[in-house]
């Protein structure tokens, strides 16, 4: 059984959702009085509402994978928040080589990295997935890399996006940009039980990140 300071993945995100809802419900309760309740039970959650939901289930669904990885060289802690702020990191793992901050995301569209410039222009490197400029979210994972890595000093941080149901390729697709690596769950998984060699002390470690990461 995981410790309880692990935290839940997704749930932050989960909380935000049925808060949305609940505002949407009560905004549709109000506009069509007594035929409130009918008007709810019709009606589909805004886009912007759902794109939480959707959201919280991709942090599950990574949080139950990275989850069945854990062992005495490998930890791992979900949605933590990054002190001073209302942003939060998704995932935390600490292996024996190193550690490792994971942002979910579950996109729909092929992940590549667009590459515009040289010679004449400064080099650009774009994350796109299908046809959406997704570079945001490597700029995102940086900075949380860098929170983490002013935290535990000497130790490895490496920054990874992982995209749950994408238009991933049969070969090949996985690929680093700016340093982030971009891959899916189960690739994420063999990149992690792959750096288990180290002078890390991982439970030493999950305490130090679980005391000052708190649980979002």
């Amino acid at each position: 059984m995981l410790p309880p300071a692990a935290g839940t993945a997704g749930s932050s995100a989960r909380r935000e959702y049925e808060r949305r809802k609940s505002k949407d419900q009560d905004t549709l309760r109000e506009k069509w009085g007594p035929f409130g309740g009918l008007a709810v039970a019709l009606s589909d959650d805004r886009p912007s509402t759902k794109s939480w939901s959707q959201g919280a289930i991709g942090e599950e669904r990574l949080g139950a994978e990275l989850n069945a990885l854990t062992s005495e060289d490998l930890a791992v802690l979900h949605d933590r928040r990054i002190p001073g702020s209302k942003a939060n990191i998704d995932h935390i793992v600490i292996t024996s080589g190193g550690m490792w901050v994971i942002d979910a995301k579950r996109y729909k569209g092929r992940p590549e990295v667009k590459i515009e410039g040289g010679f004449l222009r400064p080099r650009v490197e774009k994350l796109l997935v299908g046809k959406r400029d997704c570079t945001k979210l490597v700029d995102g994972v940086l900075r949380q890399v860098a929170v983490v890595r002013n935290h535990v000093g000497d130790v490895p941080v490496n920054g990874a996006l992982c995209f749950i149901d994408a238009d991933w390729p049969l070969f090949g697709g996985a690929f680093t940009t700016r340093g982030i690596e971009v891959l899916w769950p189960k690739r994420l998984g063999k990149v992690l039980t792959a750096q288990r060699t180290g002078d890390v002390d991982v439970p030493k470690m999950r305490e130090s990140i679980a005391s000052r990461f708190k649980s979002a």
